[in-house]
């Protein structure tokens, strides 16, 4: 598989009270929560290109700038949808959108970088260190 604009995924989840706005800490009501729909969309995304990445290599997801149009209560299915738009270098840009079983929930725009998996842990846990 060639890493090109074009490459679409998507992902699915069911809204539980463990994905809802007052579980989440981002509202007070049982609906599906933005830090939710954003998750999916960022699942969405890397799944899509994952298999066109060399071997060690993954993505690391740096900007998401995402409407959430629509209230989905607790029962309902959710779809996120993934289209990658533009490579440049290691800079990955996704159109990203999510729909509910009565249509589209949230859309916008998501950007990735491709990084060496055991690089950027070791980065990170440098952290701790000091």
């Amino acid at each position: 598989m060639e890493l090109k604009a074009g490459i679409k995924g998507e992902a699915t989840v069911a809204v539980t009270e463990s994905n809802t706005a007052a579980s989440m800490g981002s509202g007070l009501l049982a609906v599906f929560a933005t830090p939710s729909m954003i998750a999916l969309m960022e699942q969405a995304a890397f799944t899509c290109v994952a298999p066109a990445l060399e071997e060690g290599c993954g993505t690391v997801g740096t900007l998401m700038n995402v409407k959430h149009l629509a209230a989905s209560p607790v029962g309902a299915h959710i779809r996120a949808e993934a289209e990658l738009t533009q490579v440049d270098g290691r800079r990955l840009v996704f159109h990203v959108a999510a729909y509910d079983d009565a249509g589209l929930i949230g859309e916008g725009e998501h950007e990735r970088f491709i990084i060496q998996n055991e690089k950027f842990l070791a980065k990170a846990n440098a952290k701790l260190a000091k």
